[in-house]
Protein backbone atom coordinates (compact mmCIF):
# COMPACT_ATOMS: atom_id res chain seq x y z
CA UNK A 1 0.00 0.00 0.00
CA UNK A 2 1.45 3.24 -0.83
CA UNK A 3 -0.18 7.16 -0.14
CA UNK A 4 0.58 9.61 -2.08
CA UNK A 5 -0.55 13.79 -1.53
CA UNK A 6 -2.26 14.74 -4.58
CA UNK A 7 -4.36 18.24 -5.93
CA UNK A 8 -4.84 21.53 -4.52
CA UNK A 9 -2.55 20.59 -1.61
CA UNK A 10 0.37 19.67 -3.95
CA UNK A 11 -0.39 22.84 -6.66
CA UNK A 12 -0.95 25.56 -3.90
CA UNK A 13 2.48 24.32 -1.73
CA UNK A 14 4.55 24.82 -5.46
CA UNK A 15 2.62 28.57 -5.83
CA UNK A 16 4.27 29.00 -2.55
CA UNK A 17 -0.02 29.58 -1.25
CA UNK A 18 -1.50 28.50 1.79
CA UNK A 19 -2.29 24.54 2.27
CA UNK A 20 -5.85 24.79 3.37
CA UNK A 21 -6.71 20.93 3.12
CA UNK A 22 -4.93 17.73 1.90
CA UNK A 23 -6.36 14.91 0.05
CA UNK A 24 -4.76 11.78 -0.37
CA UNK A 25 -4.67 8.63 -2.81
CA UNK A 26 -4.13 5.32 -1.74
CA UNK A 27 -2.73 2.68 -3.88
CA UNK A 28 -2.40 -0.85 -3.90
CA UNK A 29 -5.49 -1.34 -1.04
CA UNK A 30 -8.66 -2.71 -0.57
CA UNK A 31 -11.68 -1.07 1.34
CA UNK A 32 -11.00 -4.06 4.20
CA UNK A 33 -7.30 -3.09 4.43
CA UNK A 34 -8.35 0.66 5.51
CA UNK A 35 -10.85 -0.27 7.92
CA UNK A 36 -8.57 -2.55 9.51
CA UNK A 37 -6.00 -0.26 10.22
CA UNK A 38 -8.89 2.27 11.63
CA UNK A 39 -9.27 4.59 8.59
CA UNK A 40 -13.44 5.35 8.67
CA UNK A 41 -15.21 4.98 5.05
CA UNK A 42 -17.58 7.88 4.23
CA UNK A 43 -17.77 7.69 0.57
CA UNK A 44 -20.71 6.91 -1.22
CA UNK A 45 -19.92 6.67 -4.95
CA UNK A 46 -16.75 5.57 -4.43
CA UNK A 47 -14.10 4.13 -1.45
CA UNK A 48 -13.04 7.00 0.66
CA UNK A 49 -11.92 7.27 4.04
CA UNK A 50 -10.91 9.46 7.08
CA UNK A 51 -8.13 9.14 9.10
CA UNK A 52 -8.24 7.95 12.37
CA UNK A 53 -6.09 10.67 13.76
CA UNK A 54 -6.43 14.05 11.07
CA UNK A 55 -9.56 13.12 9.11
CA UNK A 56 -8.24 14.25 6.01
CA UNK A 57 -9.77 12.08 3.20
CA UNK A 58 -8.06 9.11 2.06
CA UNK A 59 -9.32 7.69 -1.54
CA UNK A 60 -8.66 4.81 -2.72
CA UNK A 61 -7.30 4.94 -6.57
CA UNK A 62 -9.81 4.90 -9.23
CA UNK A 63 -10.68 5.10 -12.86
CA UNK A 64 -14.04 6.20 -13.64
CA UNK A 65 -16.40 5.57 -17.25
CA UNK A 66 -18.95 7.45 -18.49
CA UNK A 67 -22.47 5.77 -18.55
CA UNK A 68 -24.95 9.05 -18.57
CA UNK A 69 -25.03 12.64 -19.28
CA UNK A 70 -24.38 14.87 -16.21
CA UNK A 71 -22.09 15.34 -13.00
CA UNK A 72 -23.37 12.01 -12.01
CA UNK A 73 -23.11 10.09 -15.42
CA UNK A 74 -19.83 8.09 -14.38
CA UNK A 75 -19.53 4.20 -12.97
CA UNK A 76 -16.19 3.84 -10.70
CA UNK A 77 -13.64 1.46 -10.55
CA UNK A 78 -11.08 0.97 -7.40
CA UNK A 79 -9.49 -1.97 -6.88
CA UNK A 80 -6.03 -2.83 -5.60
CA UNK A 81 -4.65 -2.83 -9.42
CA UNK A 82 -5.40 0.82 -10.06
CA UNK A 83 -2.46 2.66 -10.47
CA UNK A 84 -1.33 6.37 -9.62
CA UNK A 85 -1.65 7.48 -13.53
CA UNK A 86 -4.61 5.99 -13.58
CA UNK A 87 -5.96 8.16 -11.26
CA UNK A 88 -4.58 11.16 -11.99
CA UNK A 89 -5.48 11.08 -15.87
CA UNK A 90 -9.13 11.09 -14.63
CA UNK A 91 -8.43 14.75 -12.94
CA UNK A 92 -9.54 17.98 -14.75
CA UNK A 93 -6.21 20.13 -14.92
CA UNK A 94 -2.65 19.29 -15.00
CA UNK A 95 -2.11 21.43 -12.32
CA UNK A 96 -4.33 19.41 -10.12
CA UNK A 97 -2.93 16.39 -11.55
CA UNK A 98 0.40 16.16 -9.79
CA UNK A 99 1.28 13.91 -6.64
CA UNK A 100 3.82 13.66 -4.01
CA UNK A 101 5.05 10.43 -2.45
CA UNK A 102 6.21 10.34 1.28
CA UNK A 103 9.85 11.05 0.33
CA UNK A 104 8.54 14.30 -0.92
CA UNK A 105 9.16 13.42 -4.33
CA UNK A 106 6.99 14.92 -7.28
CA UNK A 107 4.97 12.07 -9.54
CA UNK A 108 4.26 14.34 -12.48
CA UNK A 109 2.90 12.44 -15.59
CA UNK A 110 1.16 15.47 -17.54
CA UNK A 111 3.71 18.30 -16.97
CA UNK A 112 1.67 20.17 -14.32
CA UNK A 113 4.55 21.44 -12.74
CA UNK A 114 5.52 23.29 -15.79
CA UNK A 115 2.01 24.30 -16.79
CA UNK A 116 2.16 26.11 -13.35
CA UNK A 117 5.74 27.88 -14.11
CA UNK A 118 3.72 29.17 -17.43
CA UNK A 119 0.71 30.09 -15.65
CA UNK A 120 -1.29 27.93 -17.67
CA UNK A 121 -5.22 26.52 -16.63
CA UNK A 122 -4.80 22.93 -19.21
CA UNK A 123 -7.17 20.27 -19.32
CA UNK A 124 -5.16 16.49 -18.80
CA UNK A 125 -7.27 14.21 -21.08
CA UNK A 126 -9.68 14.58 -23.67
CA UNK A 127 -12.03 12.83 -20.59
CA UNK A 128 -12.30 16.38 -19.23
CA UNK A 129 -15.23 16.29 -21.41
CA UNK A 130 -17.71 13.90 -19.89
CA UNK A 131 -17.98 16.26 -16.78
CA UNK A 132 -19.84 19.98 -17.20
CA UNK A 133 -18.61 20.70 -13.40
CA UNK A 134 -15.04 21.02 -14.64
CA UNK A 135 -16.28 24.09 -17.04
CA UNK A 136 -17.52 25.83 -13.50
CA UNK A 137 -14.53 24.22 -11.77
CA UNK A 138 -12.24 26.18 -14.53
CA UNK A 139 -13.55 29.23 -14.12
CA UNK A 140 -13.61 29.30 -10.51
CA UNK A 141 -9.35 28.64 -11.22
CA UNK A 142 -9.35 31.31 -13.45
CA UNK A 143 -10.75 33.58 -11.00
CA UNK A 144 -8.41 32.23 -7.94
CA UNK A 145 -5.17 32.85 -10.18
CA UNK A 146 -5.76 35.48 -11.93
CA UNK A 147 -3.96 38.19 -9.87
CA UNK A 148 -1.22 35.81 -10.77
CA UNK A 149 -1.63 36.20 -14.45
CA UNK A 150 -3.15 32.67 -15.26
CA UNK A 151 -4.32 32.04 -17.99
CA UNK A 152 -6.88 29.15 -19.93
CA UNK A 153 -5.07 27.45 -23.04
CA UNK A 154 -6.74 27.63 -25.77
CA UNK A 155 -7.28 23.86 -26.52
CA UNK A 156 -8.90 23.57 -23.35
CA UNK A 157 -11.36 26.81 -23.74
CA UNK A 158 -12.27 25.14 -27.31
CA UNK A 159 -12.86 21.68 -25.21
CA UNK A 160 -15.50 23.79 -22.78
CA UNK A 161 -17.16 25.39 -26.13
CA UNK A 162 -17.81 21.88 -27.49
CA UNK A 163 -19.06 20.96 -24.14
CA UNK A 164 -21.52 23.86 -24.05
CA UNK A 165 -22.49 23.33 -28.11
CA UNK A 166 -23.58 19.38 -27.19
CA UNK A 167 -25.52 19.96 -24.69
CA UNK A 168 -23.07 18.94 -21.75
CA UNK A 169 -23.72 21.62 -19.58
CA UNK A 170 -27.58 21.48 -19.88
CA UNK A 171 -26.95 18.38 -17.23
CA UNK A 172 -25.48 20.73 -14.77
CA UNK A 173 -27.46 20.42 -11.03
CA UNK A 174 -28.15 24.05 -9.11
CA UNK A 175 -26.97 22.82 -5.98
CA UNK A 176 -23.34 22.26 -8.04
CA UNK A 177 -24.02 25.64 -9.97
CA UNK A 178 -24.14 26.84 -6.66
CA UNK A 179 -21.76 25.45 -4.65
CA UNK A 180 -19.01 26.69 -7.50
CA UNK A 181 -20.19 29.99 -7.93
CA UNK A 182 -20.78 30.94 -4.01
CA UNK A 183 -16.94 29.57 -3.93
CA UNK A 184 -16.08 31.55 -7.05
CA UNK A 185 -17.14 34.86 -5.11
CA UNK A 186 -14.94 34.33 -2.05
CA UNK A 187 -12.24 34.89 -4.35
CA UNK A 188 -9.99 38.25 -5.46
CA UNK A 189 -11.30 38.06 -8.68
CA UNK A 190 -14.90 36.45 -9.19
CA UNK A 191 -15.27 38.35 -12.19
CA UNK A 192 -13.16 36.51 -13.76
CA UNK A 193 -15.51 33.40 -13.58
CA UNK A 194 -18.36 35.11 -15.22
CA UNK A 195 -16.33 36.49 -17.88
CA UNK A 196 -14.78 32.89 -18.46
CA UNK A 197 -18.19 31.43 -18.60
CA UNK A 198 -19.37 33.82 -21.36
CA UNK A 199 -16.51 33.26 -23.16
CA UNK A 200 -17.12 29.78 -23.71
CA UNK A 201 -20.88 30.31 -24.07
CA UNK A 202 -22.04 28.67 -20.62
CA UNK A 203 -23.03 31.63 -18.90
CA UNK A 204 -25.86 32.05 -21.51
CA UNK A 205 -27.40 28.59 -20.56
CA UNK A 206 -27.09 28.62 -17.00
CA UNK A 207 -26.72 32.37 -15.65
CA UNK A 208 -29.12 33.44 -18.56
CA UNK A 209 -30.13 36.74 -16.44
CA UNK A 210 -26.36 37.62 -16.58
CA UNK A 211 -25.40 36.93 -19.56
CA UNK A 212 -28.42 39.18 -20.95
CA UNK A 213 -26.67 42.08 -19.14
CA UNK A 214 -24.22 42.40 -22.15
CA UNK A 215 -24.64 44.84 -24.83
CA UNK A 216 -27.20 46.48 -22.84
CA UNK A 217 -26.20 50.12 -23.35
CA UNK A 218 -26.49 52.95 -20.34
CA UNK A 219 -26.23 56.71 -20.52
CA UNK A 220 -22.61 57.54 -21.01
CA UNK A 221 -22.62 60.43 -18.68
CA UNK A 222 -23.31 58.27 -15.90
CA UNK A 223 -21.67 55.26 -17.01
CA UNK A 224 -18.61 55.50 -19.63
CA UNK A 225 -18.00 52.25 -20.16
CA UNK A 226 -21.86 52.36 -21.31
CA UNK A 227 -22.32 48.12 -21.28
CA UNK A 228 -24.18 47.31 -18.55
CA UNK A 229 -22.46 43.60 -18.58
CA UNK A 230 -19.06 45.51 -18.23
CA UNK A 231 -20.86 47.57 -15.25
CA UNK A 232 -21.53 44.63 -13.67
CA UNK A 233 -17.99 42.89 -13.39
CA UNK A 234 -16.83 46.63 -12.00
CA UNK A 235 -19.35 46.86 -9.79
CA UNK A 236 -18.29 43.58 -8.46
CA UNK A 237 -15.14 44.16 -8.84
CA UNK A 238 -15.69 47.32 -6.14
CA UNK A 239 -17.78 45.01 -3.81
CA UNK A 240 -14.35 43.04 -3.35
CA UNK A 241 -12.58 45.96 -2.20
CA UNK A 242 -15.67 46.75 0.05
CA UNK A 243 -16.51 43.28 1.77
CA UNK A 244 -15.46 39.51 1.85
CA UNK A 245 -18.70 38.35 2.11
CA UNK A 246 -20.55 36.64 -0.49
CA UNK A 247 -24.23 38.30 0.14
CA UNK A 248 -22.99 41.50 -0.60
CA UNK A 249 -21.17 40.43 -3.57
CA UNK A 250 -23.81 38.59 -5.31
CA UNK A 251 -26.35 41.20 -4.46
CA UNK A 252 -24.30 43.61 -6.49
CA UNK A 253 -23.98 40.73 -9.18
CA UNK A 254 -27.80 40.70 -9.47
CA UNK A 255 -28.85 44.21 -8.55
CA UNK A 256 -29.20 45.78 -12.19
CA UNK A 257 -30.84 42.46 -13.95
CA UNK A 258 -34.14 44.40 -15.19
CA UNK A 259 -32.00 46.36 -17.38
CA UNK A 260 -31.85 43.27 -19.54
CA UNK A 261 -35.28 43.77 -19.73
CA UNK A 262 -35.89 47.39 -21.01
CA UNK A 263 -37.06 47.84 -24.52
CA UNK A 264 -34.72 48.56 -27.46
CA UNK A 265 -36.61 51.42 -28.04
CA UNK A 266 -35.94 53.42 -24.53
CA UNK A 267 -32.13 52.52 -24.56
CA UNK A 268 -30.27 54.28 -22.98
CA UNK A 269 -32.29 54.76 -20.30
CA UNK A 270 -33.75 52.48 -17.50
CA UNK A 271 -36.69 53.64 -15.95
CA UNK A 272 -38.07 51.45 -13.37
CA UNK A 273 -35.38 48.58 -13.85
CA UNK A 274 -35.29 48.20 -10.35
CA UNK A 275 -38.58 46.73 -9.77
CA UNK A 276 -38.30 44.79 -13.32
CA UNK A 277 -35.11 43.20 -11.23
CA UNK A 278 -37.40 42.05 -8.95
CA UNK A 279 -38.77 38.70 -10.68
CA UNK A 280 -35.54 37.90 -12.79
CA UNK A 281 -33.46 38.09 -8.79
CA UNK A 282 -36.34 35.52 -7.59
CA UNK A 283 -36.26 33.35 -10.34
CA UNK A 284 -32.08 33.11 -10.41
CA UNK A 285 -31.82 32.37 -6.16
CA UNK A 286 -34.62 30.17 -6.40
CA UNK A 287 -32.91 28.35 -9.71
CA UNK A 288 -29.45 27.79 -7.95
CA UNK A 289 -31.21 27.21 -4.19
CA UNK A 290 -29.29 30.67 -3.24
CA UNK A 291 -30.19 30.89 0.43
CA UNK A 292 -32.59 33.02 2.03
CA UNK A 293 -30.79 35.84 3.47
CA UNK A 294 -28.60 36.42 0.98
CA UNK A 295 -31.69 36.26 -1.96
CA UNK A 296 -33.29 39.02 0.33
CA UNK A 297 -30.35 40.82 0.55
CA UNK A 298 -29.74 40.63 -3.53
CA UNK A 299 -33.91 41.84 -3.34
CA UNK A 300 -33.21 44.86 -1.21
CA UNK A 301 -30.74 46.30 -3.18
CA UNK A 302 -32.18 45.13 -6.78
CA UNK A 303 -35.15 47.28 -5.69
CA UNK A 304 -33.85 50.59 -3.56
CA UNK A 305 -30.04 51.17 -5.10
CA UNK A 306 -31.50 54.66 -6.82
CA UNK A 307 -32.80 55.46 -3.56
CA UNK A 308 -29.58 55.42 -1.70
CA UNK A 309 -28.34 57.22 -4.83
CA UNK A 310 -30.79 59.91 -4.84
CA UNK A 311 -30.65 60.13 -0.67
CA UNK A 312 -29.50 63.88 -0.34
CA UNK A 313 -32.34 64.53 -2.94
CA UNK A 314 -35.33 62.67 -0.88
CA UNK A 315 -37.34 64.46 1.57
CA UNK A 316 -37.44 62.96 5.08
CA UNK A 317 -40.52 60.92 4.75
CA UNK A 318 -39.41 58.89 1.40
CA UNK A 319 -35.90 58.59 3.68
CA UNK A 320 -37.89 57.02 6.87
CA UNK A 321 -40.65 54.75 4.20
CA UNK A 322 -37.30 53.46 2.83
CA UNK A 323 -35.53 52.43 6.03
CA UNK A 324 -38.87 50.87 6.70
CA UNK A 325 -39.74 48.73 3.64
CA UNK A 326 -35.57 47.42 3.93
CA UNK A 327 -36.41 46.47 7.46
CA UNK A 328 -33.22 48.42 8.81
CA UNK A 329 -34.36 48.51 12.30
CA UNK A 330 -35.00 44.90 12.90
CA UNK A 331 -31.72 44.25 10.56
CA UNK A 332 -29.46 46.71 11.07
CA UNK A 333 -25.96 44.53 10.33
CA UNK A 334 -28.32 44.04 6.77
CA UNK A 335 -28.76 47.50 6.07
CA UNK A 336 -25.19 47.87 6.37
CA UNK A 337 -24.58 45.43 3.83
CA UNK A 338 -26.81 47.52 1.43
CA UNK A 339 -25.33 50.48 1.81
CA UNK A 340 -21.71 48.28 0.65
CA UNK A 341 -23.51 47.53 -2.37
CA UNK A 342 -24.97 50.69 -3.47
CA UNK A 343 -21.65 52.16 -2.90
CA UNK A 344 -19.96 49.41 -5.54
CA UNK A 345 -22.66 50.03 -7.44
CA UNK A 346 -21.44 54.15 -7.85
CA UNK A 347 -18.15 52.76 -7.86
CA UNK A 348 -18.44 50.44 -10.31
CA UNK A 349 -18.05 52.75 -13.48
CA UNK A 350 -15.36 53.89 -15.30
CA UNK A 351 -13.34 56.69 -13.70
CA UNK A 352 -15.64 56.06 -10.89
CA UNK A 353 -13.47 53.69 -9.20
CA UNK A 354 -12.38 56.26 -6.12
CA UNK A 355 -15.03 58.95 -6.25
CA UNK A 356 -16.64 59.55 -2.48
CA UNK A 357 -20.04 57.77 -1.68
CA UNK A 358 -21.31 60.23 0.79
CA UNK A 359 -24.83 59.21 0.36
CA UNK A 360 -23.70 55.97 2.24
CA UNK A 361 -22.42 58.15 5.02
CA UNK A 362 -25.76 60.11 4.93
CA UNK A 363 -28.46 57.46 4.67
CA UNK A 364 -26.73 56.01 7.36
CA UNK A 365 -26.96 59.43 9.57
CA UNK A 366 -30.35 59.36 8.67
CA UNK A 367 -30.73 55.62 10.30
CA UNK A 368 -29.06 56.50 13.53
CA UNK A 369 -31.14 59.91 14.01
CA UNK A 370 -34.43 57.06 13.79
CA UNK A 371 -32.77 54.70 16.37
CA UNK A 372 -32.86 57.31 18.88
CA UNK A 373 -36.73 57.23 18.55
CA UNK A 374 -36.98 54.96 21.47
CA UNK A 375 -40.73 52.83 21.33
CA UNK A 376 -40.57 52.37 24.95
CA UNK A 377 -41.11 56.08 25.21
CA UNK A 378 -44.10 55.90 23.48
CA UNK A 379 -45.00 53.26 25.30
CA UNK A 380 -44.72 54.67 28.79
CA UNK A 381 -47.36 57.47 26.74
CA UNK A 382 -50.08 55.01 26.50
CA UNK A 383 -49.77 54.62 23.06
CA UNK A 384 -50.19 50.66 21.42
CA UNK A 385 -51.28 49.38 18.06
CA UNK A 386 -51.71 51.56 14.92
CA UNK A 387 -51.02 54.84 17.13
CA UNK A 388 -48.11 53.69 18.39
CA UNK A 389 -46.65 52.52 14.61
CA UNK A 390 -48.40 56.30 13.27
CA UNK A 391 -46.36 58.15 16.63
CA UNK A 392 -43.13 56.37 15.67
CA UNK A 393 -43.13 56.47 11.67
CA UNK A 394 -43.91 60.09 12.57
CA UNK A 395 -41.09 60.62 15.20
CA UNK A 396 -38.69 59.21 12.92
CA UNK A 397 -39.22 61.76 10.33
CA UNK A 398 -39.17 64.66 12.36
CA UNK A 399 -35.57 63.20 13.80
CA UNK A 400 -34.48 62.70 10.24
CA UNK A 401 -35.85 66.23 9.30
CA UNK A 402 -33.29 67.63 12.20
CA UNK A 403 -30.58 65.34 10.70
CA UNK A 404 -30.99 67.00 7.72
CA UNK A 405 -30.70 70.44 9.14
CA UNK A 406 -27.78 69.68 10.52
CA UNK A 407 -26.03 67.93 7.68
CA UNK A 408 -27.02 70.92 5.29
CA UNK A 409 -25.12 73.08 7.97
CA UNK A 410 -21.93 70.97 7.95
CA UNK A 411 -22.10 70.22 4.09
CA UNK A 412 -23.37 73.89 2.55
CA UNK A 413 -22.39 72.95 -1.15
Amino acid sequence: MEIFLVGGAVRDKLLGRPVVEKDWVVVGATPEAMIAQGYQPVGRDFPVFLHPQSKEEYALARTERKTAPGYSGFQFYAAEDVTLEQDLIRRDLTINAIAENSNGELIDPFNGRGDLEKRILRHVSPAFAEDPVRILRVARFAARYHHLNFSIAAETLDLMRAMVDSGEVDHLVAERVWKEMSRALEEKNPEVFFLTLKECGALARIMPEIDALFGVPQRPEYHPEVDTGVHTMLALQQACRLSSEVQVRLATLLHDLGKATTPKEEWPRHHGHEERSLPLVREFCQRLAVPKHMRDLALAVAEFHTHCHRALELNPSTLVKTLEKLDAFRRPERFAEFLLCCEADARGRTGFEDRPYPQAVYFSGAFNACVQVKVRDLLDQGLTGAQLGEALHKNRIQAVTQFQAEWQQRNPS
